[in-house]
């Protein structure tokens, strides 16, 4: 649709600054209430099937009724709004629809402010601010409610039959405990899969008070009900309970020690200025290309390094047996276990959404906030670099387990 010079030119008649058309009461404002207005009147003569002015059908008892006025909540602040009624109350129109009180996807904003990590308080003032928009607590707390819908829904997703490698990670989240009302140090345990065709998929999130056998196999159980039937590597960072619940529910997985939190572990011992040397010594370690070739490596970090970093070597020997197993795969799966990219990005979007919020008030609340981070994570990229070369050796390896 082209407008008119000639319409454009008489709109603007009168229009001599720039709140003459932008401000308050401005053009641009009053012309979204007239079109607006105008359109639900057409939306009314569709409902009554004739044109306002005119006479109703014969026999026909439902007609206009007037007016009611409305307030809508918008970019624009309040927006005053004429909404045309009819006699029986059947109207129900489309564009403005019953009980709806927002307009401009004004719901998205708040969901987009609190997914940033501002609080409900944050999020008021916010408004006020740019918006010149007042709302309630209890309006912002409706809107990112609506977001529990969705994360059940979420949750409850069928998943791959099978899945090359799932990495389990956990976090600490304070949140006040709904009996004792005191806040308490929960963990939030997160499953991050990476499909047959490369693609990372956030598969859940759990929030427990502590980890246990039964807690995983209920976890495990989950995903099976969920349509996963083979987890062919289970990377985890020696959580407890884990390898006894993996076991029952998936007898053939590989578990392996997390080689990123072990070196995340190591480097939290190090001064800054030593830690990318210790990084790159690490790092001949978990690039050996033998187990024995490793124990080597570790010999001579220990050996270097131990009369400044004492306890790093030994945390690495005491999980040995649980980094052995790495070594067994070829280096494009390696690559994929020990690469920090995934894991570190999608830790660093929660704790980026989490870090401004000193505790949660309820569990319902944590779990929003770390699903709108886990949907911002998925939406850049979600392929894994080099998937070629490691599928191949996937498919070698583990033949009519993953091909089937």
């Amino acid at each position: 649709m082209t407008i008119s010079k000639e319409l454009l030119d008489e709109l603007l008649k009168g229009c001599e600054r720039p709140e003459d058309l932008l401000g308050d009461a401005g053009l641009m404002k009053e012309l979204r209430i007239k079109l607006m207005e105008r359109m639900l009147g057409a939306e009314l003569t569709a409902h009554l099937g004739y044109e306002e002015g005119k006479d109703a059908p014969l026999g026909q008892s439902n007609r206009r009724n007037g007016t009611a006025s409305k307030r809508l909540k918008g970019q624009d602040g309040e927006v005053p709004i004429a909404v045309p009624r009819d006699r029986d109350g059947s109207f129900e129109p489309e564009l403005i629809k019953k009980g709806q009180t927002r307009i401009d996807g004004m719901d998205d904003k708040i969901i987009g402010l609190y997914a940033a990590g501002l609080t409900v308080r944050d999020i008021r003032a916010h408004l006020e601010d740019v918006y010149g928009l007042q709302v309630s607590p209890d309006l912002i707390s409706r809107v990112t409610d609506a977001v529990l819908d969705e994360v059940r829904e979420w949750q409850s997703r069928a998943l791959e039959r099978m899945y090359p490698i799932v990495i389990f990670d956990a976090l600490r989240v304070k949140i006040r405990d709904a009996d004792s009302r005191m806040v308490k140090n929960k963990a939030v345990y997160v499953a991050l899969g990476v499909s047959r065709d490369g693609v990372r998929e956030v598969l859940g999130l759990w929030i427990a008070d502590n980890e246990g056998a039964k807690f995983w196999l209920s976890v495990m159980n989950e995903l099976k009900n969920r349509g996963v039937q083979d987890v062919l590597i289970a990377v985890v960072d020696g959580l407890k309970g884990f390898p006894e619940a993996i076991t029952a529910a998936f007898p053939n997985a590989a578990i392996q020690t997390c080689i990123v939190h072990l070196v995340r572990h190591s480097l939290n011992f190090c001064a800054w200025k030593d830690r990318k040397a210790v990084a790159a010594d690490l790092r001949l370690i978990y690039g050996a290309p033998t187990a024995e070739q490793a124990a080597a490596e570790l010999d001579a970090f220990e050996e270097k390094w131990a009369g400044k970093y004492a306890s790093i070597a030994p945390a690495w020997r005491r999980a040995w047996q649980e980094v052995i197993p790495f070594f067994a795969f070829d280096p494009a799966i390696r690559k994929i276990i020990y690469t920090t990219n995934a894991i570190e990005s999608l830790n660093r979007v929660i704790r980026k959404s989490i870090k401004t919020r000193g505790s949660f008030p309820t569990e319902e609340a944590a779990t929003k906030l770390i699903y709108l981070a886990i949907r911002n994570f998925e939406k850049g990229g979600r392929n894994v670099r080099e998937w070629f070369a490691a599928r191949n050796q996937f498919a070698i390896m583990f033949d009519e387990r993953f091909n089937a």
